[in-house]
């Protein structure tokens, strides 16, 4: 089985790709929000459609100097825009942002390789949902077994995977993106 949760359409057409393609057949699970649909910043050119394959891990692609990252934040999916215009705002360089496009299999060897480049950073798992619902509950289990230990920013547990509201679930958004950035 794969679970993965692509951040762009071309990443979500190389995994179909793949999918198609991978003998023996496996189930293949993908969380794709429809908010991403009409998402600008999400768009991907043809080359990307054209050439490339599907990445499992798609490391920080805000060229930083890997000595000055305080943080380096692993996400999946459509939180990774957010997080990546708050960067843009900040403009400070010291936060890496890192999309797991894979859930499972997890790519721990690619994960591992993006963790040595920040010899000096926390690592943060950043995600949408509440923290007993999304991948933190599989992260949080999983990954310590391979020494990789996340501080989890989420929305608080919760028995609803929303809050019913667009106003609060606007400004848990705005919350849930500043802690991921602060100290």
């Amino acid at each position: 089985m794969t679970v993965a949760q692509p951040s762009t359409p071309a990443s979500h057409f190389h995994l179909l790709r793949r999918q198609a393609f991978t003998q023996p057949r496996r189930p293949l699970v993908v969380f794709a929000p429809k908010s991403m649909l009409r998402l600008k910043a999400a768009a991907s050119s043809v080359e990307d459609f054209t050439q490339g394959s599907f990445l499992p891990l798609i490391n920080d692609q805000q060229n930083l100097d890997p000595n000055k990252v305080r943080k380096v934040l692993f996400c999946s999916g459509k939180v990774y825009w957010d997080l990546l215009a708050e960067s843009q705002k900040r403009a400070g360089g010291d936060v890496a942002i890192v999309r797991l496009e894979q859930l499972y299999p997890t790519p721990v060897e690619e994960m591992k390789t993006a963790i040595a480049q920040f010899p000096n950073a926390e690592l943060r798992w950043v995600q949408d949902e509440p923290a007993n619902q999304g991948a933190w509950t599989y992260m949080g289990l999983f990954m310590p077994r391979y020494g990789i230990n996340f501080k989890v920013i989420s929305r608080p547990a919760s028995a609803s995977p929303a809050t019913g509201s667009a106003k609060r679930h606007a400004a848990e958004q705005a919350d849930l993106i500043q802690r991921a950035f602060q100290d």
